[in-house]
């Protein structure tokens, strides 16, 4: 399952306060596409599924469905906030390829 950093929790949370929704979660999803045969999809969704894992940092609730959850273990989400790079990330053990663009994996 995804892990996120303190950084990443702490930007998701002021990001959930911004829409003004405390039962907004942050979705993390895989999906065909992008240049390198997956792509990395997040949103802020307030449908929780059944069969969704949902884990838990700093008050942030993180929802990955049971497909996407078999690519995702051991990723970890951080956010930077600098001149060199900025935005969140994804470290993903299992990706074999990244792209250029570094949103999409194999």
């Amino acid at each position: 399952m995804i892990a996120l950093t303190d950084n990443a929790a702490s930007k998701v949370a002021e990001l959930i306060s911004a829409e003004g929704d405390q039962s907004l979660a942050l979705r993390v999803a895989v999906r065909p596409g992008g240049c390198s045969g997956f792509s990395y999809e997040m949103y802020f969704d307030s449908d929780q599924a059944a069969d969704d894992i949902v884990t838990e940092k700093s008050g942030v609730r993180v929802l990955v469905d049971p497909s996407s959850a078999q690519l995702l273990t051991g990723a970890t989400l951080d956010y930077k906030d600098g001149l060199q790079q900025a935005g969140f990330s994804i470290d993903n053990p299992n990706a074999q390829r990244t792209c250029g663009c570094g949103s999409s994996f194999s």
